[in-house]
């Protein structure tokens, strides 16, 4: 049996979703430590995709596969021994056809940033203190994005890929220039490693006027490479929705809904 569980984690303590060999300190792994406990036997999980260390997902999916039904209430066992940073808010029985990762067919991140210091924002939005920046100049870079179809030049590890395409279904900037926040969201059937962030990185270097716009179509055409990139900070990222043709996933109650409160 099959299901899919649906989740939320604040990845602030985490070194990311997939379990590693150098580090246990991994969503991925927490889980399948707590499911040990409660099965007594080794019970693996796949998710619906990567995150980095410190993102955060408040609709995240992992699956799982069971010989017969719990006898217990597992949703309810499992948030009560998972850490207070990972909740579970629904399990669902799926088709063995079915799968978290490859049956997805969108995926929807969003980033925050502020630059007006809020101590109860810092841990899910990053600061850029006293940001002059140009949203106009910031919004028309990501409609550049929009229709973008090769994201090689904003791949952490491109060749790691048999190809590099994504189709991007949306890919908005949102400001509250009174609240002194952002939010750039971004919805595409597939994402490369790094790429949001990267998104990110080039919306700053476009908005704070340190590169131009006609720069930013150059490297996104592959015409021009800039060697000397890093990815945006990974607390203001979140992985916000999954969607699949045969299951509606409803929005959990999550810090994301009132970061998005002035920034939609």
């Amino acid at each position: 049996m099959r299901y899919f569980l649906h989740l939320g984690f604040d990845g602030s303590n985490y070194s990311g979703w997939q379990k590693q060999h150098n580090t246990q300190n991994t969503v991925q792994e927490v889980i399948e430590r707590t499911l040990f406990q409660l099965f007594k036997k080794r019970v693996s999980v796949a998710g619906c995709g990567r995150t980095d260390a410190g993102v955060h997902a408040s609709q995240y999916v992992m699956q799982l596969k069971l010989a017969e039904a719990p006898t217990f209430d597992l949703k309810f066992r499992l948030n009560k021994n998972l850490p207070d940073d990972i909740a579970i808010f629904d399990i669902i029985e799926v088709s063995d056809e079915q799968h978290c990762q490859f049956s997805a067919v969108a995926r929807t991140y969003d980033y925050f940033i502020h630059w007006k210091k809020d101590p109860v924002l810092m841990r899910y939005s990053v600061f850029y203190e006293d940001s002059a920046l140009d949203f106009e100049l910031m919004r028309k870079a990501a409609a550049m994005i929009r229709v973008t179809k090769d994201f090689r030049p904003l791949c952490k590890q491109p060749d790691l890929y048999e190809d590099t395409m994504c189709q991007i279904m949306n890919c908005e900037v949102f400001v509250n220039e009174e609240q002194g926040r952002l939010r750039f969201t971004i919805t595409s059937d597939r994402f490369l490693r790094g790429m949001v962030r990267y998104c990110v990185f080039f919306l700053l270097k476009v908005g704070s006027r340190e590169m131009s716009l006609a720069e930013f179509e150059a490297i996104l055409n592959q015409e021009k490479e800039l060697k000397q990139k890093q990815p945006a900070l990974p607390n203001g990222l979140f992985l916000s929705k999954v969607e699949y043709p045969f299951l509606q996933l409803e929005n959990a109650h999550h810090v994301i809904r009132g970061l998005k409160v002035g920034l939609e």
